[in-house]
């Protein structure tokens, strides 16, 4: 017979505790900031809140690691995105696609289009709860660009140890 187990029989699986959801501060204080980084299990997040709603993510531009959370927030195609301060790819705080602008080279007088490169930085999960913000990890099982830019090497957040 395994006592390990605790008492209601809930043994904690490593694997699912990393998408347990973490508390990252308080809303007041990001309703003043309007933005704020986190390290959530280990993987680097910044949170927004623009326009009354909260959006996070990883920290780390998809397309070369450049720092979102110095970024500005602007409005494309009337869809809110944070924009890369480093090489200013436009990245939509809601699903994290990445926008572009485009133009059909058979038509001279045509006007560039916003277009979606798809789906290129991790959006995580917010929630609210008595003031306090939690963040959820994203388990979605797509390989995101931004994936690459989580890892260790490519930290940010200098540890407080």
């Amino acid at each position: 017979i395994d006592i390990d187990m605790d008492i209601d029989g809930s043994e904690e699986d490593p694997e699912m505790k990393k998408y347990s959801a973490v508390c990252v501060g308080r809303e007041e204080d990001i309703k003043k900031s309007e933005r704020m980084t986190a390290v959530v299990h280990d993987r680097e997040v910044v949170i927004f809140y623009h326009k009354g709603e909260y959006h996070a993510m990883d920290i780390r531009c998809y397309h070369s690691g450049g720092p979102l959370h110095l970024g500005d927030i602007e409005e494309f195609d009337g869809r809110p995105c944070i924009v890369c301060p480093w090489h200013k790819y436009k990245i939509t705080l809601a699903t994290g696609e990445g926008l572009y602008q485009s133009i059909n080279p058979k038509d001279p007088s045509a006007k560039p289009k916003w277009c979606s490169k798809g789906i290129k930085q991790r959006i995580h999960k917010v929630t609210v709860d008595n003031g306090n913000i939690y963040v959820t990890l994203s388990k979605e099982p797509f390989k995101c660009d931004s994936d690459f830019y989580a890892t260790g090497v490519f930290k940010v957040i200098k540890s407080s140890s």
